[in-house]
């Protein structure tokens, strides 16, 4: 099983959440972040002052899926997410080595 963690941009996430279902995802968990990358945030004005926006919102999707599927989920992500400017956001895939459902006790992909 693995893990699959993107970080996109908060006004695509409708957007990789339907490509994901597409594939049959059953489930995320979904966090607003903050962060910086190459994009390096940008400067706003507010009330006549400028200050400097450092930490830009993003938002964080972590999925487990079987190792056999990865390879669409992160190809759906990809699709979804995609603007063609900076600050697109990065996709991680890390093992999982147990999973287990609280209420009922399965484990291993059962669980997920």
């Amino acid at each position: 099983m693995k893990m699959i963690v993107a970080i996109v941009k908060p006004f695509r996430l409708d957007a990789v959440r339907e490509a994901l279902a597409d594939l049959g995802v059953q489930g995320m968990t979904v966090t607003e972040v903050r962060g910086f990358g190459r994009q390096k945030g940008h400067t706003e004005l507010y009330r006549g002052a400028e200050y400097t926006v450092d930490l830009l919102p993003k938002i964080k999707l972590e999925v487990a899926l079987p190792g056999e599927r990865v390879d669409a989920a992160i190809e759906a992500i990809t699709k979804a997410a995609k603007t063609g400017q900076i600050g697109d956001g990065k996709i991680f895939v890390f093992d999982i080595e147990q999973a287990i459902r609280i209420r009922t006790g399965e484990t291993g992909e059962d669980a997920v």
